[in-house]
């Protein structure tokens, strides 16, 4: 039998985004969830506000964070680059049909980062939260008259001579109306997005969670642990490791 061999894989900058990541996507859920269902539960618009503010300055944070992850992912450890994160490259799609056969035949290959099929994962789940992140943003501004498009909105739909700073949300009286109405025209495609991608968002999750529990059971090596502790214990030689790793 083969000896349990730890591995250093995730650094701690990733580890602190996935898990920021994850409070960040429950808190803006929720408080989405709220805010879709403001009419049943009977919120004022004042309540409705009061969370939008909270739903943006989460929102905010998550943005960041995000950014901060396309960042590193030029400047990490060698798990965290681009090329370990996202289909594509030399070998790629041989290394997935691979992969897909280990686990037809019951012996999945083992990885230290992400496998071939959680690549092509980690790919769609970035690109929808880049997208709920510009929506999002846009959303801040049309909804609350929060950056970066905030004052840029306040201006357009501002009354005759009504000081676009002094804007505030649900005041109909402070509104040039056909202004009003052209910009909820220009708002309809990003609610829309940010209201069907939250859906696929929440979907995906599910899936996230399901193939890391399968993973785990079936491969091993401490994925759920890993992204606290930072390593990996495997068994198998691992189909990704770099010639330099300890």
């Amino acid at each position: 039998m083969s000896e349990l061999k730890s591995y250093r894989v995730w650094d701690a900058t990733t580890r602190w985004f996935h898990w920021i990541n994850v409070l960040c996507i429950i808190g803006l859920i929720a408080i989405g969830v709220v805010i879709l269902n403001a009419k049943v539960l009977g919120l004022t618009n004042d309540g409705k506000v009061t969370l939008k503010v909270v739903h943006v300055w989460i929102g905010y944070l998550f943005v960041v964070n995000l950014l901060w992850r396309f960042i590193w992912a030029f400047i990490g450890n060698h798990y965290a680059r681009w090329r370990e994160i996202i289909p594509g490259g030399d070998g790629y799609w041989r290394s997935l049909r691979s992969y897909v056969a280990s686990l037809a035949s019951g012996q999945p290959q083992q990885y230290l980062g992400h496998n071939p099929l959680a690549r092509l994962s980690v790919f769609v789940l970035f690109l929808l939260l880049v997208i709920q992140a510009v929506s999002g943003l846009v959303l801040a501004g049309t909804d609350i008259f929060y950056p970066p498009i905030g004052a840029w909105i306040a201006g357009w739909v501002a009354a005759p001579g009504m000081d676009p700073a002094m804007m505030k949300p649900y005041s109909p009286h402070m509104y040039d109306e056909a202004a009003w109405e052209s910009m909820r025209a220009f708002r309809k495609l990003f609610i829309t997005t940010h209201y069907y991608s939250f859906y696929v968002i929440a979907v995906m999750i599910v899936v996230h969670i399901a193939a890391v529990v399968i993973t785990e059971l079936k491969e091993g090596g401490g994925i759920v642990s890993a992204m606290f502790t930072g390593r990996k214990v495997l068994r198998a030689k691992p189909e990704d490791e770099p010639s330099e790793e300890v």
